[in-house]
């Protein structure tokens, strides 16, 4: 016995599920068996997951075929009654580094618009050669943040929170638990030696800080160059217009190169990507950005015209400056994923992409974030609201595709290698956008050709494990934000053959 769902998505998408022979289900109801059951946020996960997981067809779980009755389906949900576990441990693919889930679809939202908890210290933190000691040290402070009033900088180490020694087993609990206010107390080089000192710095997260994606941005006049530099930090499709007057203003002051610094910068938004990879390269929109691929169960029920992005004119609102450059410098590594790998990838088949610093995180799948709302394909939309289960806050940001560019390249699972290796110096991480910032030096070389007499080697290279965006809501996302021009009002009820 089986028995298919028929999705009309504005397509003919047949996706399957079960059902007893006596009691026919319409998509997005819960089986009379699973009615009353704690089992309700694991029937909407499997259902959305079925649907849209870019790896549907390689879990055993997800198969169209797996269950042959509601007893079977109903026994299987309730299994695991954990939600977090059944998502993570049940349903995700073993090579699948980077879907996550959160309890309150609202502040997944949020944190995707670039909305979050923080006081607005960003760090990397590392393991002492012996022992299990962690330390931290600093990237760079939020603007308008609470870490900004306080005495604390780029290049300042820490070692304890709280008074405490951070170590590899209490770092995530400290760091990155409930605790609003934590004090950290830092500490010196030395030589080779990070020697902790009696400073200590108390900071507070507040309630819905939100970060400028734009760090800096200027244009340095290198011999006679004039060099755009942009440190951008996160892909945040409601700073899109920010970004186009940055390359405004690059265009006015008669940039010719580009140093596009996204060391730091875990992904985002696409179409943010998209637009740019635009700013960067130039406004032909006949030329291929990237095009989509799904699961084989959507791929083949989408056209063409819905699968590609091309470079755009406008950003939606005004439009797009374009510096038209031949090559770009960028400044990335294992902390650069997503949209950051993206932006690089999709401007390779018509742009010089010369790479420093180090080998990126390879995160090349995109995500959608999925809501109990079956009526609209369970993708959440901020208009459709009332139409999401009241009885289930859940949020999903399952990864369902991979973009690859104009040449047909998206394999860089193991990230994008340098064309120039150089690693930080936790000793001299120097001030970003300054000439004299190691990575930004080294890639001022290159345009001018001017040999520096500084050597880049570093005292300290910086090998970090964990990043104070990784290990927090923000992420490493990369999430499609292109309307998908579905409809999915029309959906049929589950037939039996």
């Amino acid at each position: 016995m089986k028995k298919y769902v028929f999705l009309f998505l504005g397509l003919s998408l047949l996706v399957s599920a079960c059902s007893d022979d006596d009691n026919q289900i319409k998509n997005g109801e819960t089986p009379k068996l699973l009615q009353g059951s704690d089992a309700i946020t694991q029937h909407f996960m499997w259902q959305a997951m079925n649907l849209w997981y870019f790896w549907q067809g390689d879990v055993d779980v997800l198969s169209d075929t797996r269950f042959n009755s509601d007893q079977q389906y109903t026994e299987f949900l309730e299994q695991t009654s954990n939600p977090a576990d059944f998502y993570y441990d049940v349903l995700l693919f073993n090579e699948d580094r980077f879907s996550f889930l959160n309890d309150d679809y609202t502040e997944l939202v949020n944190n995707l618009s670039g909305v979050s908890r923080s006081n607005g210290l960003e760090f990397n933190l590392m393991q002492f050669s012996e022992g299990n000691g962690v330390f931290g040290y600093v990237l760079y402070i939020v603007p308008d943040s609470d870490a900004s009033t306080k005495n604390i900088q780029r290049g300042d180490i820490f070692t304890r929170v709280d008074g405490q020694q951070l170590t590899i087993d209490n770092y995530i609990s400290l760091l990155y638990g409930s605790n609003n206010t934590y004090t950290l107390g830092l500490a010196d080089i030395q030589g080779n030696q990070i020697v902790d000192n009696d400073t200590e710095v108390t900071l507070t997260k507040i309630e819905n800080q939100v970060e400028d994606p734009i760090l800096v941005a200027e244009t340095l006049d290198v011999n006679g160059t004039k060099v755009a530099y942009l440190m951008y930090n996160r892909f945040l499709s409601n700073f899109n217009e920010q970004l186009n007057a940055a390359f405004g203003e690059f265009v006015a002051e008669g940039a010719t190169e580009l140093v596009l610094d996204m060391r730091y910068n875990p992904g985002g938004s696409v179409n943010t990507s998209r637009l740019l990879a635009s700013m960067v390269y130039g406004t032909n929109t006949s030329d291929l950005y990237i095009r989509q691929r799904w699961n084989a169960k959507v791929q083949k029920q989408f056209s063409d015209e819905q699968l590609e992005d091309y470079f755009a004119s406008s950003t939606g609102s005004s439009a797009i400056n374009s510096l038209n450059l031949s090559r770009v410098f960028v400044i990335a590594t294992n902390d650069s994923a997503s949209a950051s790998e993206l932006v690089m990838n999709g401007l390779a088949p018509y742009v010089e992409v010369i790479h420093i610093g180090e080998t990126t995180r390879g995160k090349n799948e995109f995500s959608i974030t999925l809501v109990d709302d079956p009526e609209n394909g369970f993708i959440y939309s901020s208009s459709n609201e009332d139409n999401i289960n009241s009885n289930n806050s859940w949020g999903l940001q399952p990864l369902v595709g991979r973009n690859e560019n104009a040449d047909g390249f998206y394999d860089y699972t193991d990230g994008l290698v340098p064309n120039i290796p150089l690693l930080e110096d936790i000793a001299n991480l120097g001030v970003l956008g300054d000439p004299n910032e190691p990575l930004l030096a080294r890639a001022l070389q290159e345009i001018t050709g001017v040999s520096a007499k500084k050597s880049f080697a570093a005292q300290m290279p910086a090998k970090s494990f964990a990043s104070s965006r990784l290990l927090t809501p923000v992420r490493d996302n990369m999430y499609l934000d292109k309307p998908l021009d579905i409809d999915f009002t029309q959906i049929n009820n589950l037939i039996i053959e």
